[in-house]
């Protein structure tokens, strides 16, 4: 009963370190500003423009492709981490700025998106 015991007290103490070094990993991340696209996994860097809008939101509700953010200096595509902070209506179209920060895994963590214009 002892090792039982034990054995979960030292299971949970080595849970406990890998959350706090996963959250303490996350709030270390440096934000970052960009300034870019929001295009389809798809069409990458061909989506750098207001004409494909239309095509950008067909290729990811119908043909599993996801939103990426493209540097408009670079023409890096970039993958975002948080599908859910693109909001088609507002983002497509036009050049963005975007604040956020790279994951270990290569992709953009949007915290915010703005227009440039907006900024």
């Amino acid at each position: 009963m002892k090792k039982a015991v034990s054995m979960f007290g030292l299971l949970a103490l080595l849970f406990a370190a890998i959350s706090f070094a996963a959250i303490h990993t996350h709030a270390d991340s440096k934000t970052m500003t960009w300034k870019g696209w929001i295009s389809d996994s798809h069409c990458g860097a061909k989506g750098m423009s207001a004409d494909h809008k239309a095509c950008a939101e067909t290729c990811v509700k119908s043909k599993g492709a996801s939103w990426v953010f493209v540097d408009t200096r670079t023409k890096k595509v970039i993958p975002i981490e948080n599908q859910d902070a693109i909001k088609p209506d507002h983002d497509l179209g036009q050049e963005m700025i975007l604040r956020g920060h790279l994951t270990d895994k290569g992709a953009v963590h949007v915290d915010t998106l703005s227009k440039t214009g907006a900024a």
